[in-house]
């Protein structure tokens, strides 16, 4: 197996892009035929120790920490602290044991280095695409196809080339309009009269019906609805151990992910007769401007790179919005001073008297 790691430079204390190669027979040791269960469990445990030893003594210059098990590594202890809501456990527990700067770790069966504090990530994001460089991992490229045709930094270079025109402000004030006839409509459907409710899951559908019509003109809700389900089964799985097994969360991704994909190849093929009779605006939504969008080489897109990228963008745009509304709410129920000043319309300086 071959990944790509940082890793820092003893002399220089500069970050490098270095490979990390796990060979084959480092994993687990060539054996006769294995008759007895005893002893298949001293084989596992002695390949176990050759793969512990062989990462550790065969790249000194790795930072500290532990890889975990063969494979999974120690992604069961990182979902299990989300999922117990507490994430920054794994995080702290590993950086009051190893290092507070940075340290080594193995999640969704990719080995990588996390780098913690102000100073190491400031110098990480100031330094992409010069000393480091994204990538996909596997559990990614099984669940979209497209993107193992073009490397990350390609793709990010095409999507902030055609994304703008839709992100600039003067689009942006576009859609205040459309949000909040969805929000009133959403508010009516899912908030009205009740006596509790769990914001979170309510965020998601609302973001996503939001995301439903800018990108793919889609406001009926029972059509939003229809693609709701299995785009939350793809948004879980997609970071989940990728063990691609009936009944794992990675399975269900991508199951949902073909059901998703087979729906917006439907879409996509009805919107380019639309546009082909006039029927709809190129600048209608992202869907059609992709439609219409060439390459450096004058090529058009294949309808499968363009519901992977519309995909994507549900995904991408997807928990981080929800999450900002959901805090939003907490923390005007928190503050019930603030609550009152941003009813009465002063969103600007609820902080004033």
């Amino acid at each position: 197996m071959l990944d790509l790691i940082l890793t820092l430079s003893p002399t220089t204390l500069a970050w490098n892009v270095t490979k990390l190669h796990f060979p084959p027979s480092s994993l687990l040791p060539h054996h006769p035929r294995i008759l007895h269960c005893s002893f298949s469990m001293i084989a596992i445990s002695f390949g176990f120790l050759l793969y512990s030893k062989k990462s550790n003594s065969s790249h000194p210059n790795l930072p500290p920490g532990r890889m975990g098990l063969p494979l999974i590594g120690e992604s069961l202890e990182y979902l299990l602290t989300g999922r117990k809501g507490h994430p920054e456990k794994f995080l702290n527990d590993r950086m009051a044991k190893y290092s507070s700067q940075v340290f080594k770790t193995s999640i969704l069966g990719e080995p990588m280095a996390v780098v913690c504090g102000v100073a190491g990530n400031k110098f990480l994001f100031s330094n992409e695409n010069k000393l480091v460089t994204s990538w996909w991992p596997d559990s990614v490229n099984k669940i979209f196809p497209s993107s193992t045709q073009t490397s990350s930094k390609e793709e990010s270079k095409k999507m902030r080339k055609m994304l703008p025109n839709f992100l600039k402000p003067e689009a942006l004030q576009r859609y205040i309009g459309m949000m909040d006839m969805i929000a009133q409509r959403h508010f009516d459907a899912s908030w009205e009269g009740k006596q509790e409710i769990a914001v979170f899951p309510l965020a998601k559908r609302y973001t996503f019906w939001v995301a439903c019509k800018v990108f793919l003109s889609i406001e009926d809700p029972e059509h939003v609805s229809k693609l709701a389900d299995p785009f939350n089964a793809l948004a879980s799985g997609i970071i989940s151990v990728p063990i691609n097994l009936p009944g794992t969360p990675f399975r269900r991704a991508i199951n949902a992910s073909e059901l998703i994909r087979k729906e917006l190849m439907a879409i996509i093929k009805q919107r380019k007769i639309d546009l082909a009779e006039n029927k709809a605006a190129p600048n209608q939504d992202i869907l059609s401007h992709m439609l219409l969008a060439t390459d450096d080489n004058g090529q058009y897109l294949n309808e499968l790179n363009i519901a992977d990228r519309i995909l994507g963008l549900l995904i991408g745009g997807h928990d981080t919005a929800s999450a900002a509304i959901t805090f939003i709410v907490k923390y005007l129920a928190e503050l019930p001073n603030i609550y009152n000043e941003v009813y009465k319309g002063n969103f600007l300086n609820p902080f004033l008297p």
